[in-house]
């Protein structure tokens, strides 16, 4: 009997020499420290019969909010042999937001770092959650502790490719944060296309600068590296400088656009510090043209940008190589995603359902084999993001060229992409709207030279009350992760309104919009 458990690809893709180093990186005092792929093997089934010896039911959520290590990575492998579901948690959010996941997920266990201990405790032991570790980025912590007496042998627990694997939380343009519910089946199909569409070969090296709660470093990094044997150098927090050295022993980046403009700014940045490099992919964030043509110039390589999204993971990509497919004339366009991956449909459709031809924009809609089943408990919505002939609808607005090229034009109107993660307007707006003295707000996206967009809120308070723009900003970032508090706030008399009453967004951005250039 074939099992399908995720694990299983990815541990039958290490190298014969279970002893080569699989990740190289450093320690919390900045010695190095190399793990072999013995040593994810035997550390991943610890963890794992750990959570056997907890007893809970197979495809319990196991939720992780936990600062960027490679015990962190291991935590994820042993979730996936273990038969589990892992939920990542972005390690900024705060208690508001961690109490709704985990009310929402029911996690039977919470991983969470060790200084958080107290509060995630308590939220989580309120909620039913069975049971509650710390993991620290120094390899401390409760998780550890108790893993180290179990054994270092462990039988992947049996999966079907449809059982799913993990719960990515994404937030709508309005209400709640929505868990996206993706398979083994999902993953594992998406990694090994990618695998081949992006050209991986023996003794490829990754460096690994991203976080590991998305679907980016988690998945399409990760996935990657381990169902090609390669080696990660691996990076807890990106440091340019670092990332340019290790350029020299390495062949493939991925990074978000903010990472690339960062790298820019620094002097050693050059066509020799990039020779031994093979590949530079960017996404999570549209990437600037001037980015993209710098990049050229600076290191004669042309990055390669592609698309996807939580609930997909990865759609659309630029050409590693020329697609015959296509007359073999493919090259990587600056401003474009560039095609749909082998295996996804990508079609695009106007306001009343037709399809829309060459160079027209309208709504990005897709399937394929990676496409999420649907949100976690919510039947309803799900219904509603899918048409009636299985076609998920992204929320995307964008075209396809003549030749194939995708091009994304705009988002759900409200969507502001800050440094590569997600920022929904209405969710903050729900924060801001419940502090004393507020009538209403709204929160636009405007460019940064930095994070690409960043939000700015604009509100109107109550009669006779006083508003303090920082003051607002200050108690936001007691209740908020740090990507989703407004880079500015104004305080105004009134916003502008269309005949139906409705603020009209577009006017708040064309309005703040220079704000941050020069």
């Amino acid at each position: 009997m074939t099992n399908d458990n995720l694990f299983c690809a990815l541990r039958a893709a290490f190298p014969e020499d279970l002893d080569a180093i699989a990740v190289e990186t450093t320690s919390a005092s900045g010695e190095p420290l190399n793990y072999s792929w013995r040593d994810l093997d035997r550390m991943s089934a610890r963890i794992a019969n750990l959570l056997d010896s907890l007893n809970i039911p197979s495809g319990s959520r196991v939720a992780v909010q936990v600062e960027k290590s490679v015990e962190a990575m291991a935590l994820y492998l042993a979730t996936l042999r273990a038969g589990h579901v892992f939920l990542p948690l972005n390690t900024a959010y705060q208690s508001a937001e961690i109490e709704y996941f985990v009310t929402n997920a029911e996690p039977a266990v919470v991983v969470c770092s060790p200084a958080n201990f107290g509060w995630v405790s308590k939220i989580a032991f309120q909620c039913g959650t069975q049971s509650v570790f710390t993991l620290g980025d120094d390899r401390s912590g409760t998780l550890l502790e108790r893993a180290v007496h179990c054994a270092d042998a462990h039988t992947p627990a049996q999966k079907s490719a449809d059982d799913m694997a993990a719960i990515l939380y994404t937030s709508g343009t309005t209400g709640r944060s929505k868990g996206a519910m993706l398979s083994h089946g999902n993953l594992l199909s998406n990694a090994v296309m990618l695998k081949d569409y992006w050209g991986w070969k023996k003794g490829d090296v990754l460096i690994h600068a991203l976080p590991i709660f998305h679907v980016h470093g988690l998945f399409v990094a990760i996935h990657a590296a381990l169902l090609n044997g390669s080696k990660m150098i691996w990076f807890a927090k990106f440091e340019p400088k670092a990332v340019i050295a290790a350029m020299a022993r390495a062949t493939v980046f991925m990074g978000v656009p903010t990472l690339y403009v960062r790298l820019l700014a620094e002097p050693g940045l050059t066509k020799e510090a990039t020779r031994h490099m093979r590949l530079f992919i960017s996404g999570s964030a549209p990437l600037l043209i001037e980015t993209f043509r710098d990049w050229q110039t600076r290191t004669g390589h042309t990055i390669l940008e592609r698309y996807g999204m939580s609930e997909t993971i990865m759609l659309v990509s630029n050409p590693y190589q020329a697609d015959a497919r296509h007359g073999g004339q493919d090259e990587r366009r600056g401003g474009t995603v560039g095609f749909p991956l082998p295996g996804v449909g990508v079609r695009v459709q106007g306001d009343d359902g037709q399809a829309l031809g060459a160079d027209e924009i309208g709504h990005i809609q897709v399937q394929g084999p990676n496409v999420f089943s649907g949100y976690w408990r919510m039947p309803e919505k799900t219904a509603q993001e899918f048409t009636a002939d299985g076609w998920f609808k992204t929320g995307d607005v964008g075209k396809i060229d003549a030749r194939g090229y995708v091009t994304i034009v705009g988002r759900s109107k409200d969507l502001i992409i800050s440094g590569g993660y997600n920022v929904y307007p209405a969710e903050i707006e729900g924060f801001i709207n419940e502090l004393p003295g507020v009538a209403e707000s709204a929160l636009v996206g405007v460019p940064h030279p930095d994070f690409g967009e960043v939000g700015v809120a604009v509100v109107i308070a109550k009669a006779g009350q006083q508003l303090d723009a920082e003051a607002i900003i200050a108690t936001l970032k007691k209740q908020l992760a740090n990507f989703k508090i407004p880079k500015r706030c104004f305080v105004v008399a009134e916003l502008p309104r269309n005949t139906m009453g409705k603020v009209q967004k577009n006017l708040l951005r064309d309005q703040y919009q220079g704000l941050f250039k020069g």
